[in-house]
């Protein structure tokens, strides 16, 4: 399995762990050289986002990736953290709605975690 998918899992689980919502994996490589898969979720709260952000921090950084990038911090409505070939978005739930990286990646494919096994 290549480390993108693999990220990708472990991010997913980690996220779905501490309960995040609406948890969606988008592969974008096919039409951006940003990075393989998008994977996009929210929290009810602020204290969730962080909460969030860390279990995806601490599970990947366990397996051995870090992230090159972090931005927004503990207050943000919005994280968004670069591992390279896979970008991790956090948001609240309001800030999701506006932004609505789901459409502005309309081009890409939205997979379930099954399709990564």
């Amino acid at each position: 399995m290549d480390s993108a998918k693999k990220m990708t899992q472990i991010a997913y689980k980690a996220m779905d762990d501490k309960k995040a919502e609406d948890i969606r994996i988008i592969e974008i490589g096919e039409v951006s050289t940003i990075a393989d898969y998008f994977i996009i979720a929210n929290g009810t709260n602020s204290s969730q986002v962080q909460a969030l952000v860390d279990g995806v921090d601490e599970a990947l950084s366990r397996e051995g990736f870090e992230p090159k990038r972090v931005e927004g911090h503990r207050s943000s409505s919005w994280v968004l953290m670069d591992y390279g070939d896979i970008v991790v978005h956090v948001f609240s739930k309001e800030d999701r709605l506006f932004y609505d990286l789901e459409r502005i990646w309309r081009d890409g494919k939205t997979l379930s975690i099954e399709d990564l096994q």
